[in-house]
């Protein structure tokens, strides 16, 4: 009965030393994660997005560059076959489709991040204030703490190198999963503002997505 007792306590004493390193883990990624952002004004790279859509039941690849100036000003660019431009710019979004000839322009707020989820690499550096924060298999499940367009759940895998995000996952209320994973990150090149703003030729049709 005493070596039961004494096994049980030690169990548990582990235990509580794996929970609170699992946590001190946790804590010191966000940390880390908050004091990089703190220090960056823009950040350029090459992407490859993966993109699992239930209803399809199928896996697109992409690949592209993307651009982010603090606070929020972005420009991704998908290359290849379905070759598109996303910028945002605060609080419009312009999604430009050059082999169809047309563009979608809209209001960008936290309720369409669904439809722009790669908009959230801009906003890792309030994870605390934005989402709860636990550990799933050495990545950091966030789940938003206030609606966010459809989005459950995302998972960071962080990185070592001077940017600390190595790639994300993101799952939606509708099963679909979305994985982006970053390279050739470079950090407070001085991007300008031009880069930025949509250049669309006139004989492209623009669809306003909320007029």
């Amino acid at each position: 009965m005493i070596f039961r007792a004494l096994i049980f306590l030690l169990f548990t004493f582990y235990f509580s030393l794996f929970t609170a390193s699992i946590a001190s883990s946790v804590q010191e990624d966000i940390l880390k994660i908050q004091k990089a952002y703190e220090n960056i004004k823009d950040i350029s790279g090459s992407f490859v997005q993966k993109s699992y859509i239930t209803d399809l039941k199928r896996t697109d690849t992409f690949k592209g560059r993307f651009f982010i100036k603090m606070p929020l000003q972005m420009k991704w660019d998908y290359k290849g076959e379905n070759a598109q431009e996303v910028f945002i710019n605060n609080d419009e979004i312009t999604i430009y489709q050059k082999k169809e000839k047309q563009a979608f322009r809209g209001k960008f707020d936290r309720d369409t991040y669904g439809q722009a989820p790669i908009a959230l690499l801009s906003g890792f550096g309030k994870i605390q204030e934005e989402f709860s924060v636990s550990n799933n298999n050495g990545r950091l499940l966030l789940k938003p703490k206030k609606p966010m367009g459809g989005i459950l759940s995302i998972e960071i895998k962080p990185s070592q190198d001077k940017f600390p995000i190595r790639s994300f996952i993101i799952n939606d209320s509708h099963s679909n999963r979305i994985e982006i994973t970053f390279n050739d990150i470079k950090i407070n090149t001085g991007l300008e503002d031009k880069l930025f703003r949509p250049s669309i030729p006139k004989d492209v049709t623009i669809y306003e997505l909320n007029p």
